[in-house]
Protein backbone atom coordinates (compact mmCIF):
# COMPACT_ATOMS: atom_id res chain seq x y z
CA UNK A 1 0.00 0.00 0.00
CA UNK A 2 1.02 3.68 -0.61
CA UNK A 3 2.71 5.47 2.13
CA UNK A 4 1.63 9.03 1.98
CA UNK A 5 2.84 11.87 3.82
CA UNK A 6 0.62 11.79 6.76
CA UNK A 7 1.34 7.67 7.58
CA UNK A 8 5.26 8.74 7.82
CA UNK A 9 4.76 11.83 10.24
CA UNK A 10 2.88 9.67 12.04
CA UNK A 11 5.40 6.30 12.34
CA UNK A 12 8.20 9.37 12.98
CA UNK A 13 6.09 10.55 15.72
CA UNK A 14 5.96 7.24 17.02
CA UNK A 15 9.44 6.63 16.37
CA UNK A 16 10.34 10.12 18.63
CA UNK A 17 8.46 8.78 21.10
CA UNK A 18 10.01 5.20 21.38
CA UNK A 19 12.91 7.50 20.98
CA UNK A 20 14.54 5.94 17.93
CA UNK A 21 16.31 8.33 16.12
CA UNK A 22 18.66 6.13 13.91
CA UNK A 23 15.20 4.01 12.60
CA UNK A 24 13.98 7.65 11.52
CA UNK A 25 16.94 7.98 9.82
CA UNK A 26 16.26 4.98 8.01
CA UNK A 27 12.34 5.31 7.51
CA UNK A 28 13.73 8.86 6.06
CA UNK A 29 16.23 7.23 3.29
CA UNK A 30 13.58 4.79 2.48
CA UNK A 31 10.82 7.08 1.56
CA UNK A 32 13.48 9.10 -0.90
CA UNK A 33 14.05 5.42 -2.35
CA UNK A 34 10.21 5.36 -2.71
CA UNK A 35 10.31 8.64 -4.39
CA UNK A 36 7.47 10.02 -1.81
CA UNK A 37 7.93 13.35 -1.75
CA UNK A 38 9.22 14.36 1.81
CA UNK A 39 7.48 17.68 3.36
CA UNK A 40 8.16 19.90 5.72
CA UNK A 41 6.43 17.91 8.80
CA UNK A 42 7.80 14.47 7.70
CA UNK A 43 11.38 16.06 7.77
CA UNK A 44 10.99 18.43 11.23
CA UNK A 45 9.23 15.45 12.94
CA UNK A 46 12.26 13.57 12.00
CA UNK A 47 14.89 16.25 13.19
CA UNK A 48 12.49 16.71 16.40
CA UNK A 49 13.27 13.02 16.98
CA UNK A 50 17.01 13.65 16.99
CA UNK A 51 16.88 16.96 18.76
CA UNK A 52 14.63 14.52 21.25
CA UNK A 53 18.16 12.29 21.01
CA UNK A 54 20.64 14.82 21.20
CA UNK A 55 21.93 13.05 18.14
CA UNK A 56 23.52 16.64 16.46
CA UNK A 57 24.94 14.45 13.57
CA UNK A 58 21.71 13.50 12.27
CA UNK A 59 19.66 16.09 12.83
CA UNK A 60 22.76 17.99 10.12
CA UNK A 61 22.36 15.09 7.96
CA UNK A 62 18.88 15.37 7.51
CA UNK A 63 19.29 18.63 6.72
CA UNK A 64 21.42 18.22 4.45
CA UNK A 65 19.82 15.54 2.82
CA UNK A 66 16.86 18.12 2.58
CA UNK A 67 18.75 20.65 0.66
CA UNK A 68 19.99 18.06 -1.43
CA UNK A 69 16.35 17.83 -2.55
CA UNK A 70 15.33 21.20 -2.69
CA UNK A 71 12.78 20.60 0.16
CA UNK A 72 11.63 23.72 1.47
CA UNK A 73 12.78 23.50 5.81
CA UNK A 74 10.67 25.76 8.11
CA UNK A 75 11.99 27.79 11.06
CA UNK A 76 11.28 24.65 13.58
CA UNK A 77 12.98 22.38 11.28
CA UNK A 78 16.40 24.58 11.68
CA UNK A 79 15.10 25.39 15.13
CA UNK A 80 15.16 21.73 16.27
CA UNK A 81 18.30 21.01 14.62
CA UNK A 82 19.73 23.78 16.53
CA UNK A 83 18.40 22.71 19.81
CA UNK A 84 20.44 18.69 18.54
CA UNK A 85 23.34 20.70 18.33
CA UNK A 86 22.71 22.39 21.34
CA UNK A 87 22.02 19.30 23.42
CA UNK A 88 24.79 17.72 22.52
CA UNK A 89 27.41 20.50 22.73
CA UNK A 90 28.25 21.53 19.13
CA UNK A 91 28.01 25.19 19.63
CA UNK A 92 29.84 25.20 16.67
CA UNK A 93 27.24 23.55 14.26
CA UNK A 94 24.55 25.57 15.80
CA UNK A 95 25.91 28.81 15.21
CA UNK A 96 26.52 27.85 11.20
CA UNK A 97 22.80 26.98 11.54
CA UNK A 98 21.55 30.56 12.21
Amino acid sequence: APVGSRHATQLLETLRQARECSASLTVLQCLQQRSLELDVYILSTAIVTCRTLSAWSKAIHMLHQSAGSRLETSTITYGSAVSACEKGGQWVWALQLL
